[in-house]
């Protein structure tokens, strides 16, 4: 059985939202992460602290991302996976990868920063500049949906996840306003039946904490 430790709105709603769509038996162990103890289970399998945290037998993995990319490959073949000749996969490459290292990651400064910090720290350079940049990256995905329904073309795939919890964590935490097309992509996005298993999934799991 596979068992992903995460939170109810964190980066692991890409886990449990891919395994849906691939119809993979799972179970969700609830991490909170604001609490002042953790499970030392959750710790034994990533003493770095943090999720999403896949168990799939003897397999232990960190970074939603790399998660994804194992149980497609792994549990696959997929439609979720381009395959390397389909016209689709550089775009598919591009944007699996951009959901996080470009997008979702420059938002933890000023996601920090806004609710974290001390007062007088909130409105800083990095935080500032963090979110300009993303705003700007943000610009590469509006434009390849000008030319596709999807990011990797026609169909649905893992790169639409990745980019869709960036971009909803952008809306909730950092003020970020979508161009029609991108509201558009959404509602198709989110309104897929795996993603609202998904959130029913990672709300019911069992609290570790």
């Amino acid at each position: 059985m596979i068992t992903i430790w995460g939170g109810q709105i964190s980066r692991s709603i890409r886990v449990v939202w891919l395994l849906e769509e691939m119809g993979l038996p799972y179970e969700v162990r609830q991490v909170d992460m604001l609490a002042e103890e953790r499970d030392p289970r959750f710790l034994a399998l990533n003493p770095a602290d943090y999720i999403p945290v896949l168990q799939d037998g003897p397999v232990t993995m960190v970074e939603s991302i790399a998660i994804m990319e194992y149980l497609l490959a792994r549990h696959g073949p997929t439609p979720l996976a381009p395959a390397p000749h389909d016209p689709g996969f550089p775009a598919y490459q591009q944007f699996l990868h951009l959901g996080e290292a470009g997008l979702a990651t420059l938002m933890m400064p000023a996601i920090v920063s806004r609710f974290i910090a001390p007062p007088g720290e909130r409105d800083n350079w990095a935080a500032r500049w963090c979110l300009q940049s993303f705003r700007k990256r943000v610009t590469l995905v509006e434009r390849r949906l000008a030319e596709a329904p999807y990011l990797g073309g026609d169909r649905f795939t893992a790169a639409d996840i990745s980019v869709t919890y960036a971009f909803m964590l952008g809306q909730r935490h950092c003020d970020l306003t979508l161009s029609p097309t991108a509201r558009d992509y959404l509602t198709r996005t989110t309104g897929r039946d795996a993603y609202g298993r998904a959130l029913e999934r990672s709300h019911e799991g069992v609290a570790t904490s």
